[in-house]
């Protein structure tokens, strides 16, 4: 089946005809069912048609036997699916009639698969799709977050392909394909005078190969599902964003407070400890919106509870940061204790809100709390009900001031396959896990968001925080880089890894300043706040086993520097909340590479280490240690006006 959507956008989605049972197709991704145009016939030989729409400058040319479709624009061919004939789909089958045991041998993999201690059982045996295609000129290709990786994607001939498989990765290594926390399968595709956007929509494992030379032709292949892939014909990158957004929504609108600082840690221990740390903000005269409550907060890693001991008046906490208009965000993640006193687990578990496993009982798996089961939020049902659980009845404790974390969604599962979620598992329709993976989180976060907004009577924007992500996120809200590493590759890293999410329409977004893991030095840990200031979410975290890392605990010199470095955010939150209402609108990204401002320069189709914030602000921040100048690159040869905002280390 092939589509033209209205905003200049080729849909092409290959499903079975008669398929033993419907193959999964992913839902509320797409914010709509998209409106397509009329097609005309502008010629037909044999074997082959082509077809034009609207003005009548783009055209497809379709051929029958082997399967090949050219996207033309003004008689020039700039995009071919299926050029070499690599067209996959593996359709299902019901088992065989000797269905094969536990503890017969499967060679192939075909029904059943081992990987180290775990198998994984496959109700129809293989199901992959996929399928290749050509962009033609072509040699600059970007996007498919999340990886540590460069900005611009490498060629991945006879190396690892880039991977899209949602993972629990503690202190992931850099300059890998292998995927990280979320998923958003987008190809943007950049020379001179075009922009092109290739959204795979297919939310299981996938592979994704590139061969960057002479021109890009980029393979896709997904573990099960339908193809239903969407060419964005740009031409500029602007009108590449807004196509995509038309189709899987704009970027929330964030709260303002939520432009500002946020403190946090695993985890502030007490009542006691969080009014420290916001008095400690006022005395050293560093302005903060934010202060974050990990795991510990809980009473024994149960969601929607307090530590009776070392939270004994949230309510009271929240009114004393309430009256310096601050905030408070409380961790909350997908995996519920299984304890069968605690009211919550045998409300979920009676009303069937739990994934399953391939036999149909309730899934276990271990994490933070132990023996766990796992909220099944691909059931809209299972969604309403969890958001019920936000009201203020329900969620004691809880005030307007109150918003909400989601980590660990994957989801993580300690004694799972690869820390997640057996790909056997079983969600409501009787859709296996392998299909809908990368959407775990992202439906996390949904349920989350409508939780806050039905809360508050649809009168106040939510701010939630996750992260696992997939495309169509960024209608929910912020995601951050996961956890990462006190060093100075980690806060170079951070940077492309950001703005690969910026052009794949996640906007609000940023890596955890100081790093999560291990102990900055002082020099380091004021860089991270320099770089924070300016990525879209400015939050500063750590783990439990590192030093407290409070701004003023490391002598006036850095005091002094990290607090220019967050006054200097709050000068600029105007601008920010302006650019973000222009995301919110228009799908612009709030953060942008060079080459979406200055398209034409080609110096900067390859620079990752500064950005432009809007269309006014060149960013470069100082990612290396001992330096006290930098190398600016200043695109726009009729650009004029210079002001440089910077301090140094010392």
């Amino acid at each position: 089946e092939e589509d033209i959507v209205q905003n200049g956008t080729v849909r092409v989605a290959i499903d079975e005809l008669q398929p033993i049972k419907p193959r999964y197709k992913v839902v509320d991704v797409l914010v709509g069912e998209p409106r397509c145009e009329q097609l005309r016939i502008e010629w037909r030989r044999a074997g082959c048609v082509s077809l034009t729409w609207g003005p009548g400058q783009h055209q497809v040319r379709v051929s029958a036997s082997p399967f090949c479709l050219e996207v033309v624009c003004e008689e020039e061919v700039i995009v071919t699916l299926n050029p070499k004939g690599r067209l996959c789909f593996e359709t299902l089958q019901d088992p065989p009639s000797s269905l094969i045991s536990q503890d017969e041998e499967d060679p192939l993999g075909l029904w059943q698969e081992n990987f180290k201690q775990f198998r994984d059982i496959k109700a129809n045996g293989p199901s992959s799709v996929g399928i290749d295609l050509s962009l033609h000129g072509f040699t600059n290709v970007y996007g498919l977050p999340e990886h540590a990786d460069s900005l611009r994607l490498k060629d991945t001939s006879g190396s690892e392909p880039y991977r899209l498989y949602n993972l629990d990765v503690f202190g992931y290594k850099i300059n890998r394909r292998l995927g990280l926390y979320g998923s958003v399968p987008l190809l943007v595709a950049h020379k001179p005078d075009r922009t092109l956007g290739v959204f795979w929509l297919n939310a299981s494992e996938t592979l994704v190969d590139l061969q960057l030379s002479p021109e890009t032709n980029v393979s896709w292949v997904s573990e099960s599902g339908q193809i239903d892939c969407f060419l964005l014909l740009g031409p500029s990158p602007a009108q590449v964003f807004s196509q995509y957004a038309q189709l899987t929504g704009y970027q929330a609108l964030p709260p303002l407070f939520s432009l500002g600082y946020h403190q946090c840690r695993w985890s502030y221990d007490d009542e006691e400890d969080v009014k420290s740390v916001d008095a400690g903000f006022d005395l050293h005269a560093i302005p903060y919106d934010v202060i974050w409550l990990d795991i510990d907060h809980t009473e024994r890693k149960r969601y929607f509870t307090w530590d009776s001991k070392l939270f004994p008046n949230p309510i009271d906490m929240q009114l004393h940061l309430q009256r310096k208009k601050r905030k408070l965000v409380v961790i909350n993640d997908p995996h519920i204790k299984a304890d069968p006193h605690w009211p919550f687990f045998f409300a979920a578990r009676d009303g069937h809100h739990f994934v399953n496993d391939r036999d149909g009982n309730v899934y276990y798996g271990t994490c933070w709390p132990g023996n766990s089961c796992y909220l099944d939020f691909s059931s809209s049902r299972t969604r309403s009900w969890y958001a019920s659980q936000f009201s203020f009845d329900k969620y004691k404790g809880s005030t307007e001031s109150l918003f909400v974390w989601n980590d660990m969604n994957e989801p993580s599962v300690f004694n799972g396959p690869e820390q997640t979620m057996p790909k056997d598992a079983v969600h409501c329709g009787g859709w296996e896990h392998r299909d809908l993976h990368n959407l775990y989180g992202f439906f996390q976060h949904m349920a989350t968001v409508e939780g806050l907004i039905t809360r508050s009577g649809g009168l106040e924007r939510p701010f939630v925080l996750s992260r696992s992500f997939f495309a169509g996120s960024q209608r929910m809200g912020a995601i951050w880089t996961g956890d990462n590493i006190a060093t100075w590759e980690y806060l170079k890293i951070s940077i492309p890894m950001l703005l690969s999410l910026s052009i794949t329409g996640i906007h609000f977004s940023g890596a955890d300043v100081g790093g999560f893991w291990q102990d900055p030095d002082p020099e380091l840990l004021v860089r991270w706040y320099q770089a924070g200031a300016l990525q879209p979410f400015f939050r500063g975290h750590s783990a439990k086993q590192t030093k407290r890392r409070e701004p003023w605990l490391f002598g006036d010199t850095v005091t002094s520097a990290v607090r220019s470095a967050i006054q200097q955010r709050y000068y600029l939150l105007p601008y920010w909340y302006t650019l973000f209402h222009l995301a919110h609108t228009s799908a612009l990204p709030p953060t942008r590479p060079l080459w979406v401002e200055f398209p034409k320069e080609t110096e900067t189709f390859i620079m990752d280490n500064q950005y432009m914030i809007g269309s006014a602000l060149l960013a470069c921040p100082v990612t290396d240690p001992g330096v006290t100048e930098v190398k600016v690159f200043l695109p726009g040869s009729d650009e004029v006006s210079l002001k440089f905002y910077g301090a140094p280390y010392k």
